[in-house]
């Protein structure tokens, strides 16, 4: 309850201070205080929930002291609801939609349980009209149910299967050094699959839900497995999130409309900033600095204008990039990266393979190889190309409408049954 009631405080302090830059839309300067002390109230809401034991923790390690300070439950969804508020504040102060003059009304904005919990990072402006005045049919509330029902099976089928496999192979806990070299490199492709998963299936849910009732969110992902840069990875991956830092840090920082120094360090903040948004502790802000790293190389190659690399080299560069990534991503524990990372070269005396790993391998070699598919295009082109063939033919669509609804209903039902019985079904972006 006490969670629900910081809903609405924060709503209500992003509420009234837009109102309130809208007021004084004549003084600049009164504008500007505003802006700042709204946008430092809901930053400082954020960090004592989510970040006053890392930074006491960091400073404790540092000055040597066995601090004892308080352990607060993370909110579900305030980093989320925190940015969705920061985009309206600055939107109204820059004068690309005006304040919301219901409180109810932004409330509503705010705690969409939708994407409220794990995004997207919908913002204010898109979904405007759509908070008092929705159109719904019959149409769109099938292609929710579809949606929802795609969402549901990545999630339930595909990424929580992953993860049971990632944490058998990698785990985060127990001892990794008795882990062969084989079986962290696929556990670390289990991780890779289950993140994109059980994400984006977040995603497609929280979209079909919102088609239902009349609301239309942004896409969140873009394919991103497919990219052929670390930066059209970033332009893929969590698109609501990195489109945030673009357009309130980066952008405001000067982006890249200044010294060549001066925009490194605005990507060095971006970045650092990415990583600690993720969560709180240090090896987010290691994953957020390993891709600004790669970002400023890709800068200046292409300012050195450098022969473009094969389209293949580019993307297998890529994936090896987000794939080292995701270990950075998935331990928190420094000893337990080390050890992943020396394990994944035999170097803890791990050896390359054993029995369990070629066992575990060969009972999920088509679940893999089919996970893989699922992360690719693949099949919403097959869907394509049969509605564009019987379009040109002149035929009717009604396969195609019938096919999705078998569809639909099929993994529905098993969704339904992965998860009865099934313990492990947690968001992993609800952490965030």
């Amino acid at each position: 309850m006490r969670y629900l009631l910081l809903l609405f405080a924060m709503t209500a302090v992003g509420w009234f201070f837009a109102l309130q830059i809208q007021k004084y839309d004549k003084n600049h300067k009164l504008r500007k205080r505003w802006l700042v002390s709204s946008i430092a109230i809901l930053l400082a809401v954020l960090g004592i929930f989510k970040y006053t034991g890392f930074f006491l923790g960091t400073f404790g390690a540092l000055f040597r002291q066995d601090w004892k300070f308080l352990q607060f439950a993370l909110p579900l969804g305030i980093s989320f609801y925190t940015f969705k508020l920061i985009s309206y504040i600055a939107d109204v102060y820059n004068e690309k939609t005006e304040a919301e003059k219901s409180y109810w009304i932004m409330l509503l904005y705010t705690g969409l349980f939708h994407h409220c919990m794990a995004g997207p990072i919908v913002r204010y402006t898109s979904i405007k009209n759509e908070l008092t005045d929705r159109k719904i049919s019959i149409e769109a509330i099938a292609a929710g149910i579809y949606r929802f029902c795609i969402g549901l099976a990545k999630k339930s089928i595909l990424a929580n299967h992953c993860g049971v496999l990632a944490d058998s192979l990698l785990p985060l806990s127990s001892d990794l050094t008795t882990i062969p070299a084989a079986g962290i490199w696929l556990g670390a492709l289990f991780y890779m699959l289950q993140i994109y998963l059980d994400f984006s299936a977040y995603s497609d849910m929280a979209i079909g839900l919102g088609w239902m009732i009349g609301f239309h969110y942004e896409e969140n992902f873009n394919y991103p497995y497919i990219a052929s840069s670390v930066k059209d990875f970033w332009k893929r991956w969590h698109i609501s999130l990195s489109t945030f830092f673009r357009d309130y840090v980066y952008i405001p920082l000067g982006g890249s409309r200044c010294s060549l120094r001066r925009t490194t360090l605005n990507l060095l903040a971006v970045w650092a900033l990415t990583g600690l948004w993720h969560g709180a502790s240090w090896n987010y802000v290691l994953w957020g600095l390993y891709y600004f790293a790669f970002i400023v190389f890709e800068n200046w190659r292409r300012k050195k204008e450098f022969k473009p690399w094969h389209p293949v080299l580019n993307h297998v560069y890529t994936l090896a990039v987000v794939y080292v990534g995701w270990i950075f991503f998935r331990f928190e524990n420094f000893s337990n990266l080390g050890t992943a990372f020396l394990g994944m070269f035999g170097l803890n005396q791990n050896g390359f393979s054993n029995t369990s790993v070629a066992i575990t391998l060969e009972n999920n070699i088509f679940f893999l190889i089919f996970a893989i598919l699922a992360v690719t295009p693949l099949f919403g082109r097959l869907r394509s190309y049969a509605e564009n063939y019987l379009k040109s033919r002149g035929q009717s669509q009604v396969p195609v409408h019938a096919g999705k609804l078998v569809i639909a209903v099929l993994l529905l039902l098993l969704s339904i049954l992965a998860l009865v019985g099934n313990s492990y079904s947690p968001f992993l972006y609800y952490q965030f």
